[in-house]
């Protein structure tokens, strides 16, 4: 029988002697499980006082290094921004990190604050070979948000200077590049260079959806940059859609039916050359 060793073990009263004389009664002892010093250090948090606490490792620049002591170089980290709002481009960008210079910090741009994105994107432009491209709400109607981003990924990695001989891409989808590519996913929270290229992607659309604001107001695109909050969906209502909404995204293609038959709206394309490629050294 497998006895729990956290239970007191109770050891029975020994039989009353069969001698002369009164017989003696023993009361039966407890005996408590001692802990082990390993034991005690393999308490979790919450015995600790650190009940809640999860500690998230940052990315690490390891797997970069490996493929270095084997020869392998240029090493590209690549990721996108915006595959889930209602508005506005997918934003692919692909970055070489300087092994001597790796900023710190970095991390996966969503558990960054904006403050600290910023400051990240201009050191890593500063530091590293970044390319950016833009994939317009138009190709986004025609091959869908999947492809449109795949092919946004795909050109950022042939637009920077030199091209790598290894690609890390975050999520599933590898890419169709002339070099190697291997998809990780939630890289952009484990590798340096994927999380480089999504603060790099985050930034640059944030920045491309504050001048459409100016462009299109009333929307509250430098607020939400997009997304389908309840702020965007009564602007959606009040002001119709836009050319730079994605038409066949639920709550835009409800939009466009209750104004079926009208043109859109009359506002200059800021996409019209369809991408804009940027390669800095």
């Amino acid at each position: 029988m497998i006895r729990d060793t956290k239970q007191p073990i109770k050891v029975p009263a020994k039989p009353a002697s069969r001698s002369g004389g009164k017989a003696k009664t023993v009361k039966p002892k407890t005996i408590k499980p001692k802990t082990s010093a390993k034991a005690a250090a393999a308490k979790p948090a919450s015995a600790k006082g650190l009940k809640g606490v999860i500690a998230v490792a940052p990315p690490s620049f390891r797997r970069e290094r490996a493929l270095i002591k084997r020869g392998i170089w240029p090493i590209a980290g690549c990721d996108e921004a915006g595959r889930g709002p209602l508005a506005g481009p997918v934003v692919a960008a692909a970055v070489v990190l300087d092994p001597k210079r790796v900023p710190k910090g970095l991390d996966d741009s969503k558990r960054l604050s904006a403050e600290k994105r910023e400051a990240l994107f201009e050191e890593i432009c500063a530091t590293a070979q970044v390319s950016v491209v833009y994939a317009s709400p138009e190709r986004i109607n025609r091959d869908n948000i999947l492809r449109a981003s795949l092919w946004a990924l795909t050109r950022a990695v042939h637009a920077l200077p030199d091209l790598p001989r290894h690609v890390f891409v975050d999520g599933r989808d590898r890419l169709a590049t002339k070099c190697d590519c291997e998809a990780v996913i939630g890289g952009d929270g484990l590798i340096a260079s994927i999380a480089a290229a999504s603060i790099i992607a985050k930034v640059s659309r944030d920045r491309l959806m504050c001048k459409l604001a100016e462009q299109c107001p009333g929307y509250g695109f430098e607020q939400h940059k997009g997304y389908g909050v309840p702020e965007h969906l009564d602007a959606l209502a009040r002001l119709g859609p836009t050319v730079h909404h994605r038409r066949f995204f639920a709550p835009v293609a409800a939009a466009w039916q209750k104004i079926e038959g009208a043109p859109p709206p009359q506002i200059r394309d800021l996409f019209e050359a369809d991408v804009t490629v940027e390669a800095t050294a």
